[in-house]
């Protein structure tokens, strides 16, 4: 089951947290896995690792809120592999404020890499999937479906991406190109250790708990987590699902009461 020998896979923001434990994972499966990240030093080092692990990976520097490289970069992957089989829309970024203290510049940072970018993989992408079908996978969060206090252009821009993908699913059908989503509470990786100790220097390990008991299940999602539903919706074994949004969320959305 999940076996993904054959096919090639496309992750952004694969460099690093949940994007690079959907490529180790994706790689570990049997895919040819590229990994579009900004840092490319860290799309690199994951796949130093993949091919540690026999497994096939390209790193890729690419910016996914400029669709000239984006296109570029698609057409040389399918130059090479013929096709793409996955597409996940990983690669975002994040923002603290609401609609007063949000700049103008930090709004449309947002947009263009949250919102932009998925766009920009989703028109190259769909374009060589449609002669066979395909999977793609849209990472949302739980901003998409609750409020959240201080994350107001962030919440905005994952509600587009829950919107994007029930368009796409509706209008592949007849393509056989599925398109769902993972909704994701609060996931451990490094870019939340870093936020923390930017923002409450010398109570990391305080503020870490707090942020953990705000799932009721008491603590943060593993990268691996995630990663492992990602591996599901991308495999031949879900071949039924498509235009579905995915909780991940230790019971965030329904059990916050």
């Amino acid at each position: 089951m999940f076996d993904l020998k054959n096919k090639t896979a496309v992750v952004t923001g694969g460099g690093s947290g949940i994007g690079k434990a959907i490529a180790l994972l994706f790689a570990s499966q049997g895919a040819e896995v590229h990994i579009l990240d900004f840092d490319e030093a860290g799309a690199v080092n994951v796949v130093n690792e993949i091919k540690e692990d026999k497994g096939n990976a390209y790193a890729v520097k690419c910016d996914v809120s400029s669709q000239q490289q984006v296109n570029d970069i698609i057409t040389d992957i399918t130059e090479k592999s013929k096709a793409i089989d996955i597409l996940v829309n990983n690669a975002g970024v994040a923002h603290i404020g609401n609609a007063e203290t949000t700049s103008e510049e930090d709004f449309t940072r947002l947009f263009n890499v949250n919102v932009k970018g998925v766009y920009n993989l989703l028109h190259a992408v769909i374009p060589c999937m449609k002669a066979k079908g395909g999977a793609i996978l849209n990472m949302a969060s739980v901003a998409s479906s609750v409020g959240i206090p201080d994350r107001f252009a962030y919440s905005m821009t994952k509600a587009a991406v829950v919107g994007m993908t029930l368009s796409t699913a509706k209008d592949y059908l007849t393509y056989k190109i599925r398109c769902n989503c993972i909704s994701p509470a609060r996931v451990h990786t490094p870019f939340v250790d870093g936020f923390i100790a930017k923002n409450y220097p010398g109570k990391e390990k305080e503020m870490f708990e707090k942020l953990s008991k705000t799932q009721p299940i008491g603590r943060m999602a593993q990268p691996d987590e995630i990663a492992n539903l990602a591996l599901y919706l991308c495999s031949d074994e879900a071949t039924f699902i498509t235009g579905c949004d995915y909780p991940i969320d230790g019971g965030f959305i329904k059990l916050n009461n």
